[in-house]
């Protein structure tokens, strides 16, 4: 009786779980050839997709909670897929390059999802993208909101002017990373300084900044090297994002369940540097920690002992590593004047022989990653082939080389046949081929019976 209880329950789980399931995908719709002429009215979020693509797979719950979400807020966004292999010529218009791609379709513009594919991201992105570009702050209440939603946003102080078209320029182009909102004098917090108006501010870390066209130059790029925290939790597609900004990365690298003091005393280093001397630091560097040493051996083409601190240039794959133990913030702070100021050499980089060296390190990890998750499969895809040109090799030393025929020298096709005592040729040997008798010319016998 309890087995048969158990497998009712285990039926009816398994038959909400199906039910939810499809429920979900009910908000998602599957898009054809016609959502070319049809989208232009709607502002949609599409999963360009391909059936064989594991990512998409591992993406496909996410996608229908995302449109299930979308559906209960009310939002004006349609989510939908396409198969971008059934429908290609759709999918190439829309730059799709790579499965899974996400794009918010609004009108004629289309604008790339790059952040991490989890339901709150994808849902914030929708959000922040298919709304008005500017959004306006009518009074201190509503910047205080804002305020305390949002970890960075920008915001533009001040009436029409040439900074205000260069602000929305730079809006158009960076809505997909962050928020942008304008507003007057009166309604900004009283803590606010600001030595000259029209003005543009990133609020981050419960402080701000104000761009400087001087110190800063163009608005753009300011605003894409200012769009994150000062500190940070970094991990690899977070390490890639940064290296749009210019900025250097300093980098505490730890094991974050080693509970050691030495791991803990880096980590809280670097967090006093990123905050004691935000204002020395924060135009050329990034902070943050890692856990764990894999995905920067990898960029350092070196074993990494941990824990140690490391300042990354990504833009040009270089790298920084004192030779010895930081020990205290200003130990962390003069290695990042020496950096500065140009006296500690930088390791790594781009050349020719670097780039050498990458491919080779790749093709050595590739090939060990490959033994360790499935030896099986290692040795069916290195072993078959090498096995086959093995045997190839031995085919061809081991062949005759003369085709198996017999030599004869010169001498012995003009020198004539050994006659036997009787004058006629000689009887051919045990194990000799017998050479069959030409027949003489009928006039030739003729001549000799006459």
């Amino acid at each position: 009786m309890a087995v048969r209880k158990r497998r009712d329950v285990l039926q009816l789980c398994a038959t909400a779980l199906l039910l939810d399931m499809a429920f979900c995908k009910g908000f998602v719709e599957d898009l054809d050839e016609s959502f070319k002429d049809n989208r232009k009215d709607d502002i949609w979020l599409v999963d360009f997709y391909a059936p064989w693509c594991g990512h998409c797979k591992k993406l496909e719950p996410i996608w229908n909670e995302v449109g299930l979400e979308m559906k209960r807020m009310g939002s004006p966004v349609k989510v939908g897929k396409m198969d971008a292999t059934s429908y290609s010529g759709i999918a190439s218009e829309f730059g799709v390059r790579g499965y899974p791609t996400i794009k918010l379709l609004k009108g004629d513009l289309a604008y790339n999802y790059r952040g991490p594919r989890t339901k709150d991201d994808i849902i914030e992105f929708a959000h922040r993208v298919s709304g008005a570009l500017i959004r306006p702050l009518p009074s201190a209440q509503m910047f205080e909101h804002v305020r305390k939603r949002h970890r960075v946003f920008f915001v533009y102080i001040g009436g029409e002017s040439p900074l205000k078209e260069k602000y929305i320029d730079a809006a158009s182009e960076l809505i997909v990373y962050t928020y942008f909102f304008s507003a007057s004098e009166e309604v900004v917090p009283e803590y606010v300084t600001l030595k000259e108006m029209p003005a543009v501010l990133v609020f981050k870390d419960e402080t701000y900044f104000v761009y400087d066209e001087y110190e800063d130059g163009d608005l753009s790029s300011w605003i894409n090297r200012e769009r994150f925290q000062n500190y940070l939790t970094v991990d690899g597609f977070l390490l890639y994002e940064l290296g749009d900004t210019g900025k250097l990365v300093a980098i505490a690298v730890i094991d974050e369940k080693n509970t050691s003091v030495e791991h803990i005393r880096l980590k809280s280093v670097i967090q006093e540097v990123a905050r004691d001397h935000r204002d020395e630091f924060h135009r050329d560097f990034q902070f943050g920690h890692m856990d764990g040493n894999d995905y920067i051996n990898t960029l350092l083409m070196d074993e990494l002992k941990i824990p140690t601190v490391v300042v990354l240039n990504t833009s040009n794959q270089q790298y920084f590593l004192l030779d010895r133990q930081i020990q205290s913030a200003e130990d962390l702070v003069q290695f990042i004047r020496s950096i500065l100021d140009g006296t500690v050499e930088a390791q790594g980089g781009d050349s020719i022989l670097q780039r050498l060296k990458r491919i080779a390190f790749d093709a050595k990890s590739t090939i060990v990653s490959i033994f360790k998750s499935s030896p099986i499969m290692g040795c069916f895809l290195f072993g078959l082939p090498l096995g086959v040109i093995s045997v190839m090799c031995y085919g061809i030393y081991a062949a005759d080389t003369d085709g198996g025929y017999i030599e004869v020298s010169k001498s012995e096709l003009e020198s004539p046949e050994p006659m036997d005592e009787s004058g006629g040729q000689q009887e051919p040997r045990d194990g000799d081929c017998p050479v069959p008798a030409v027949p003489e010319p009928k006039d030739v016998s003729e001549k000799k019976k006459d």
